[in-house]
C-alpha cells in the first residue's frame, strides 16, 4: 500500500480527471489526500476524501484571448496560485508523509513541494496546451514561461534555477488524452496516454431530469468555467440558432442564472451532471476544453467546437481533423451558420461514427485505472531522495 497527495488547481476541468485516479487508487487499496480548497473539493470529491484544507485568495480574471490569454493566465492565475498554496501543500507533506505527489500540470507549488521533499511526482496533464511545446516556434515565449517558473523556484527559497520545466516530472508525465485523436505526435519520453479518466460524481438531485423531452434530439451548451464572462452573447447567438429547430432539438445550456431565458426548449442550468447526461446526447456544442471534448468523445457523441484560448484552438482542430465534428468561430460564428454546423453533425452518421471510434480508443487506453497502475509502478521503482532540490 502507498500514501499519494493530490494537487490541483480548483478548476473543474483539472479537478475531475484527478478525482477519477484518485478513487482508483483507493480501490486498489492505497491512501489518498488532497491539498487544496476544501469549499471547491469536497462537492467534487465527495464526503470520505482526506483533504488538507488551504485557503485560497481570489486571483485576476483570466478573459484575454491569444497570446495576452498565455500572458494573463501565469501573471494573474498560476504563479500567485502557486506562492499561495505552497506552505499548505508542505504541511500536509510533513504530516501526510507521501510516497509521492500527484499533481496537476499547473500546479507548480507541487512540484516545488516534491523537489524540496525529495519525493517522486507525477504531472498529471488535464490540458494539451503544454504537451508538445506550442511555442517552440516561439524562443522568447518560452524564455518568458520559463522565467515564471524560477521566479516560483527562487520565492520558495530554493537553490539555483529549476532542474528542468516545472510543468514536466522527470519521473511520469500521464496526459487524459490519446493519439487516435492528437495524432502520433513527439510526446515526452516518459508520457503515458490514458484517455480521459472517468469516474461516478456526487450527484445532482436538484437537475430537472423530467424536463427532458425523449421525442426531441438533445444538445448541450457548455463553455466552461474559465469563459462565463465572455459567453453571454456566444449563448444569444446559440439560442437563435437553435430557435428554427425547436421542434425536434432541445438544448441544455450551462449558463449563469439570469443570462438566458429558460424555456421548454432551452434548459438553463448553473451547472449540469454532465457524465450522466452524455449518454442521452445527440451533440455538444462547446469550448473545446480537453476533459468536455474527450468525455464527449468517449460517449460516442460528436461535437460543434468554438475555441477560445489556451488549449481549445489544438482540441477543435483535431476534432474537426478526425471526423468527430465541426469547429466555428467563437467570437464571430452567426446563427445560421451555426445552426447549418450543428445539423450537419446531428444528421450526418459519419460524425457520430467517428466519435464512436475515437471512444473505443479511449477505452482501450484504460483511463483512471491506467494512470493509477503507473502512479503504482512509480512508487515501487523511484525511490525517495534527500532534500536536495532535485529528486532526479
Amino acid at each position: 500500500m502507498a500514501r499519494y497527495l493530490f494537487v490541483s488547481l480548483p478548476l473543474s476541468g483539472h479537478v475531475n480527471p484527478l478525482a477519477a485516479v484518485s478513487r482508483a487508487l483507493v480501490a486498489r487499496g492505497h491512501d489518498v489526500m488532497w491539498a487544496g480548497s476544501e469549499s471547491f473539493l469536497r462537492p467534487v470529491l465527495g464526503p470520505d476524501t482526506p483533504i488538507a484544507a488551504i485557503p485560497l485568495r481570489a486571483h485576476r480574471g483570466q478573459a484575454d484571448r491569444g497570446m495576452a490569454a498565455a500572458k494573463s493566465r501565469w501573471e494573474g492565475y498560476i504563479v500567485p496560485h502557486a506562492r499561495v498554496t505552497l506552505p499548505g501543500i508542505e504541511k500536509a507533506v510533513a504530516s501526510f508523509r507521501p510516497d509521492a505527489l500527484v499533481v496537476d500540470q499547473h500546479a507548480v507549488a507541487g512540484a516545488v513541494a516534491a523537489h524540496r521533499a525529495g519525493l517522486p511526482w507525477a504531472s498529471m496533464a488535464p490540458t494539451t496546451m503544454e504537451l508538445t511545446r506550442p511555442y517552440r516556434a516561439l524562443p522568447k515565449v518560452e524564455a518568458w514561461l520559463q522565467d515564471r517558473m524560477a521566479e516560483i523556484w527562487t520565492g520558495a527559497g530554493m537553490p539555483g534555477a529549476p532542474p528542468h520545466d516545472l510543468r514536466f516530472s522527470p519521473h511520469l508525465l500521464v496526459a487524459f488524452t490519446g493519439e487516435a485523436l492528437n495524432g502520433p505526435l513527439e510526446w515526452p519520453g516518459n508520457a503515458v496516454l490514458v484517455g480521459p479518466a472517468l469516474a461516478p460524481r456526487p450527484p445532482d438531485t436538484a437537475f430537472p431530469w423530467h424536463r427532458l423531452d425523449p421525442s426531441r434530439r438533445l444538445v448541450l451548451v457548455t463553455v466552461g468555467t474559465l469563459a462565463l464572462d465572455l459567453a453571454q452573447d456566444f449563448h444569444a447567438r446559440v439560442v437563435e440558432a437553435l430557435r428554427p429547430l425547436a421542434g425536434s432539438v432541445q438544448a441544455v445550456v450551462v449558463a449563469p442564472e439570469g443570462t438566458v431565458a429558460d424555456t421548454p426548449d432551452v434548459l438553463v442550468r448553473p451547472r449540469v451532471p454532465v457524465l450522466e447526461l452524455l449518454p442521452r446526447l445527440d451533440a455538444v456544442i462547446s469550448h473545446g476544453g480537453l476533459n468536455t471534448v474527450c468525455e464527449t468523445l468517449a460517449h460516442g457523441v460528436p461535437l460543434v467546437v468554438a475555441p477560445i484560448k489556451g488549449d481549445q484552438p489544438i482540441n477543435a482542430a483535431r476534432v474537426a481533423a478526425v471526423g468527430a465534428g465541426r469547429r466555428v468561430r467563437f467570437a464571430s460564428v452567426r446563427p445560421k451558420p451555426l445552426r447549418e454546423d450543428l445539423l450537419a453533425v446531428l444528421d450526418d452518421p459519419s460524425y457520430r461514427a467517428a466519435a464512436r471510434r475515437i471512444g473505443d480508443s479511449f477505452a482501450a487506453a484504460g483511463g483512471a485505472d491506467s494512470a493509477a497502475a503507473h502512479l503504482e509502478r512509480l512508487t515501487h521503482s523511484t525511490p525517495r531522495t534527500q532534500e536536495t532540490g532535485d529528486p532526479t
